[in-house]
């Protein structure tokens, strides 16, 4: 049975991509922060971990996108999660004044808090939310998790679907110790750095273009050790051990000042 670390109580999204990912038979281990989750997997407690990475309608999770610099892990698959965000709470909506979850749950729900004058309070995790307003049991707070999360902690649905859009999904990667097999359609991670100078973004974006490899996603993040530089999160198609991609790789360490390849995998599809 597999073993897979995931940040939050059980109920959490992570562990629904979880089994989403492997299928029903894994043990789901719960863990506090994003960096236990990893921890984890690197001292050998869990064959695999996931973490949440991109979001449709909020956009990066940057403490877990920070975490990819220094893991000693490699990226073997992605998964797109829908996410259902339900109300949850022992009041009715007449009730609630205040309404606790993760911050990317609150963003992502941001119309709805908005339509009913809200006030937020932030939880380390959705599912860990419904387990903060059981113990509290007031009829005005509630919280935003999954339908699932609802039915471990026995706390009634108010309310479904309450996110700001129906497409809302998570893009989740799953890591291990191990690397992946070479196969088709396979997508590539990396993160570099280059000189604070004109032009050097560019000679690293001009290796993609005359290797033909076409990019899926760029995004820049800070630097924490160096005010106002950045690393760049990069997704291409292709895999590292294809002839033409060690090539590339190559050339881009020759221009970057760190560059750190997270791994190779299978190419998820959005459901």
């Amino acid at each position: 049975m597999k073993r897979v670390s995931f940040q939050g109580e059980r109920g959490a999204y992570s562990e629904a991509a979880s089994v989403s990912f492997f299928g029903n038979e894994i043990e789901a281990i719960p863990c506090f922060t994003f960096a236990d989750v990893l921890k984890n997997t690197e001292n050998g407690n869990s064959d695999y971990s996931i973490l949440p990475i991109e979001n449709s309608l909020e956009g990066s999770v940057g403490e877990s996108n920070d975490l990819l610099l220094s893991m000693d892990l490699n990226v073997i698959g992605e998964i797109y999660y829908r996410i259902h965000h339900c109300l949850i709470g022992t009041g009715s909506i007449e009730d609630i004044d205040t309404v606790y979850s993760h911050p990317q749950a609150l963003g992502q729900c941001r119309q709805f808090i908005q339509e009913n004058s809200l006030k937020t309070i932030p939880s380390y995790d959705t599912a860990g939310s419904v387990k903060i307003i059981k113990d509290l049991n007031k009829d005005s707070i509630a919280c935003i998790a999954s339908r699932n999360a609802a039915e471990i902690f026995g706390v009634a649905v108010i309310q479904e679907g309450i996110e700001n859009n129906t497409n809302n999904y998570t893009r989740f990667l799953v890591f291990s110790k191990e690397k992946n097999d070479k196969t088709e359609n396979s997508k590539t991670s990396i993160i570099f750095s280059v000189k604070h100078e004109a032009g050097a973004l560019y000679q690293i974006i001009k290796e993609f273009h005359q290797y033909k490899i076409n990019l899926t996603k760029i995004e820049s993040r800070p630097n924490k050790n160096t005010p106002w530089e950045y690393n760049f999160y990069v997704d291409f198609e292709g895999h590292q051990d294809d002839s033409s991609i060690k090539d590339m790789l190559k050339k881009l360490r020759d221009n970057s000042t760190f560059l750190k390849i997270l791994g190779s995998y299978p190419i998820a599809k959005l459901d």
